[in-house]
């Protein structure tokens, strides 16, 4: 079911939240980080059991608390509407640049607001993929979608190609936080990595679509066959493929059929992070979030950081994506990321690429 453009009303999904749900979440992430969080300054430091100031919204906590308020429950909300929401954004975003002009510079004191810019990214992509999964004409994303996208080391898309590696130790993880990093991230440990050859690029829907072909599997999620080819339905519009861009929306069941079709596999997120970090000038990443043979899982020394819920709930239950989307924001375009999915999920901007020895 699609909705007219500049609606609000979206029906009830697993893998979306009402639109005014996730703008006042955002408002009220930062307020919880930044303006009620009397250790600001701390950093990961911060202890759970000191008291923060009240929210400049007295609903606010039984509202958009997203570890407590439950996901379907989201849709019931006497939630603000939409002049009254955009107040509590801008009031919210007062506060923490004033509090930002009076912080320190070191990284203790810019923590929660690093924190706050990463979660808002975050949740801007989730509007996208949201946009796309209600057929909201997004206009001037349209291109972001399809062609135009700013990938890290783009190549051509027409010709085939791989890269090889020799056995190698491969370091995984970052020795500490300076600047900013997810908990998730921390925690160097050292992995042998073997032999290995690994496209040069996400698999391509000229790739996939002829694999359809020679299977009968089910087309993708927005892909529809028509007598002249295949289209793509972008903003709830029916497109032709572009059949040399990444094949994307494709969930990890459909990724592990695709590599035994092809007699490969995917990648390990060592193997993915090797290659990317080694030969950047040839490992092309950042159109599509690529589904990887790794589940998302602590490194040695885990420590969880103040955000409890961001990643150790999560831990053995998702498979790992690395790189970038379309839609993904330049802070967050790193290739130590690590993102994590439901392995169902066909939502995301996600593909993949291939994988051997």
């Amino acid at each position: 079911a699609y909705v007219a453009a500049g609606s609000l009303d979206v029906r009830y999904a697993q893998e979306l939240n009402p639109p005014l749900w996730e703008l006042g979440h955002v408002g009220w992430y930062q307020e919880l980080w930044i303006g009620r969080n009397l250790q600001r300054n701390l950093g990961i430091r911060y202890n759970h059991s000191v008291a923060r100031n009240p929210s400049l919204l007295a609903s606010s906590d039984s509202w958009y608390d997203s570890s407590c308020v439950a996901h379907a429950s989201r849709w019931h909300l006497p939630l603000l509407g939409p002049d009254a929401c955009k107040a509590y954004l801008a009031a919210t975003l007062e506060q923490t640049l004033a509090l930002l002009a009076v912080a320190g510079k070191n990284d203790d004191a810019l923590y929660f607001y690093r924190l706050v810019l990463f979660h808002e990214a975050m949740h801007l992509e989730a509007a996208v993929y949201m946009g796309q999964a209600v057929g909201v004409d997004l206009g001037h994303l349209n291109n972001l979608y399809t062609a135009k996208i700013i990938a890290n080391y783009p190549i051509s898309t027409s010709e085939k190609c791989s890269i090889f590696f020799q056995n190698t130790p491969w370091t995984l993880g970052s020795a500490s936080a300076s600047g900013f990093a997810f908990d998730n991230e921390l925690g160097t440990h050292t992995v042998d990595v073997a032999a290995y050859s690994i496209d040069a690029q996400s698999v391509r829907w000229r790739e996939y679509l002829g694999y359809v072909l020679k299977t009968c599997c089910a087309l993708p999620r927005y892909v529809r066959e028509t007598p002249g080819g295949y289209e793509q339905q972008v903003w709830g519009q029916w497109q032709v493929i572009d059949l040399d861009q990444a094949a994307v929306h494709i969930s990890y069941a459909e990724a592990l059929a695709y590599c035994a079709h092809t007699g490969r596999r995917l990648p390990t997120e060592a193997e993915w992070e090797c290659a990317a970090l080694m030969q950047p000038e040839q490992f092309a990443w950042g159109d599509v979030w690529e589904w990887t043979a790794s589940t998302f899982a602590p490194f040695p020394g885990f420590v969880v950081h103040p955000y409890l819920d961001y990643s150790q709930p999560w831990f053995h239950t998702r498979p790992v994506l690395r790189g970038a989307c379309a839609a993904t924001q330049p802070c967050m375009r790193s290739a130590k990321y690590r993102n994590y999915f439901m392995p169902q999920r066909t939502d995301i901007y996600s593909g993949f690429r291939t994988c051997s020895l």
